[in-house]
Parts: structure tokens; sequence; C-alpha cells
């Protein structure tokens, strides 16, 4: 009892800030298995992004970007990844979103950096959150929405929940789940991606702690682990890696949100994407996904598949490109001409695959 008592004086001698910071590392060890986490406005964390409050309750934090969204001829929302956030660096340039005139508004999506985390997420949710953001801010009846990687799922319902409301979609490096129906069997039943997230999804449900520990040991961007065993990053996504934190929110304190929004990207949906329709028949706008041939995390011959039983979706590849090509210089200035003005670059138009065959699955990348 003594030794409580004097480790509580020795707490209130302690600057406000760094008491709550060491209680929160407390938690951290403690108690992160099965409490979702969202710092508080007054903890050592600080919410210091504005927020919107949902008609749920829950808060969803934003940064808005580029020329103001009164005179702003084109509006985008981006939809970060897996491990992500709100700042992840869209690097369109300066020059070009003042010349067309464009407003980016980036948003936390449930329970990643300064949102409140959702425990009923769902496909739908995901699209509604969107929605309700948009209106909140009054960026009009209809805006541009581009999915980075795991936000590709928000994006995909984006086109199933929201098709009224968009004014053109483009999806980066996107997720594919590997239990959309008409998905053919004999094209995912050897790719050891789809037996990984099979044992992600089991230890997502039954044992989160290893799945935590998994994560931690096989993702994080450590030069020690991506030297061993480039099992998801090529030469390109290594070098960017060097460059960039790597996945920042990949700590227990977020780790209960990270684990839903993996088994909702990868659980069941409630709609097929291949079974879609065309949101803009009359070629008002489009549709567009832009992938790596490289891509170690999901194959371009699934991503190529999909575009192909989709035909009005414009699919462009990147030749030496891996998972992270929303990060390779100029991609993004691209995309947005090709997603907003209808510029196609001949250089990303995919191979045939006679002239530049496809890259192996290589079940040995995934070997110590």
């Amino acid at each position: 009892m003594k030794r409580i008592r004097h480790h509580l004086k020795l707490l209130t001698q302690i600057p406000k800030g760094q008491t709550q910071k060491i209680c929160t590392g407390f938690c951290q060890g403690r108690l992160s298995r099965n409490i979702d986490m969202n710092p508080p406005e007054d903890d050592g964390f600080g919410v210091i992004s504005p927020r919107i409050k949902l008609r749920d309750g829950r808060h969803l934090a934003y940064i808005e970007r580029g020329v103001s969204k009164d005179i702003a001829k084109y509006k985008i929302i981006i939809v970060h990844g897996f491990g992500s956030s709100k700042e992840m660096n869209f690097l369109a340039p300066q020059e070009l979103i003042d010349e067309l005139g464009i407003y980016i508004l980036q948003y936390d999506r449930p329970g990643y950096g300064e949102s409140d985390p959702n425990p009923k997420r769902s496909l739908k949710s995901e699209a509604l959150d969107i929605q309700e953001l948009a209106d909140q801010l009054e960026i009009g009846q209809q805006f541009y929405v581009i999915g980075v990687s795991m936000g590709s799922y928000a994006t995909w319902s984006c086109l199933k929940y929201l098709p009224h409301r968009l004014a053109g979609l483009a999806l980066i490096a996107p997720v594919i789940n590997y239990r959309w129906p008409s998905l053919p069997r004999s094209l995912i039943r050897e790719d050891y991606r789809r037996k990984l997230v099979h044992w992600a999804m089991l230890l997502a449900k039954y044992c989160p702690r290893m799945l935590h520990w998994w994560v931690t040991q096989k993702w994080l961007p450590s030069t020690s682990v991506i030297e061993k065993n480039p099992a998801f990053f090529n030469k390109s996504d290594i070098d960017i890696l060097k460059t960039i934190p790597g996945f920042p929110m990949l700590t227990k304190l977020f780790f209960d949100s990270l684990r839903h929004d993996w088994r909702v990207a990868f659980g069941k949906w409630d709609f097929d994407p291949l079974n879609l329709s065309n949101p803009f028949p009359h070629n008002r706008s489009s549709v567009h996904i832009w992938h790596g041939y490289e891509d170690k995390v999901v194959p371009c011959q699934l991503q190529r598949y999909v575009s192909g039983k989709l035909p009005w979706i414009n699919y462009h590849e990147v030749s030496d490109g891996g998972h992270l090509i929303v990060y390779y210089r100029g991609l993004c200035e691209t995309i947005l001409r090709s997603l907003l003005l209808g510029q196609e670059n001949l250089a990303y138009r995919p191979k045939p695959p006679s002239l530049f065959p496809l890259p192996p699955h290589d079940d040995k990348c995934f070997e110590p």
C-alpha cells in the first residue's frame, strides 16, 4: 500500500500531459485486447483536426487541401488504406491543383487517427460515412472518390450504394476479396495470398493477439525485415519505404479497429462487385483501376480479370509497380488527369501477356 501511494504521489508531480501518456501506455499493454480506443480530446494525443459528428454519434476527423470548395471545379474525397490515415501524402502537384481548381478532402476512416471506431462497421456504413461527410461539409451533390488499397472496399461500396453521388471514381492498387462469388476457382485455387487471407481471418476472429504479433513482425517496414523477406514489396516499393514512415497505425492501441477493418474487407460481402452496373452509362464520367504489374499483395492477374468482367472500367497498369504505386513520382498527377480530364497516358496500358509474361505465383517469397 505504501508503494502504491508513493507511485501515485510521483504521478501527481509529473506534468499532466506526461501523466496521461504514461497511463495510456499502461492501458496499451494491459487492456488493448478487447478495447477499441480513440483518443479523447483532452488526452496526451490531443484532437487537433476538425471533426464532424455523424448521426449515430460517432466523429470523423478530416483535412482539406487544394483550392477552396466554394470555387473548386473538381471535388475529390480520398479514402486511405490499411494502417494509414488522412495524413497520407497524395502526391498531386500544387501547380496542377491550382490550374484545374481541385479541392481534396481526406478523412480518417472509423477507428483510425482521430475518428471514432465503428463497432457496427460494414460495407454500407463506409459508403454512408462518405456521403454524410460530403453533406455536412457541403461539397455538392456529386464528387469524385479515390480509394487506395484497403480503402477500395469503401470505394466499391460507393459504386453500389452511392452511384448517383459520383462524378467519377478511381481505385489505386485495390484489394480483391477471394470470396467474391464471380472469381473463378481456377484463378485463385493455388494463390498463396488466398491462404494467407484465410489464416489471417481465422486469427482475427479467434486469436487476435497472435494476429497482432504476426502483422507487426511481417508487415512493419523495418529495413531488416524487408531485406530478408520482400514478401509484400517489389524493388520500387522498398525504395519508397525508405522515404515514408510506413504503417504507424499498427500498434496495440488501434489494433482492434484494424482487425475489424480487415474482417469487413475480406469477409462475406452483401454484393458482388463483378455484377455492378456502369454508373455512367452515357459516358458523362468514368471509373478507373490503377495497379502495379509487380504487386505482391494483389496479383495483377486478378485485377486484369476484374477489369475484363467490367469493361466500363478503365484499367491502367504500372509495368514496374508494386503495391505502393500511389507514392510513385508523377503517378498521382497522371491519375488526376485521367480521372478529371480523360487524358490517357499510353505508358500505362497493360501489356499483352504474350509480349510481357505475367509474373508467376511464387510460394518461396514467404520463406524466412
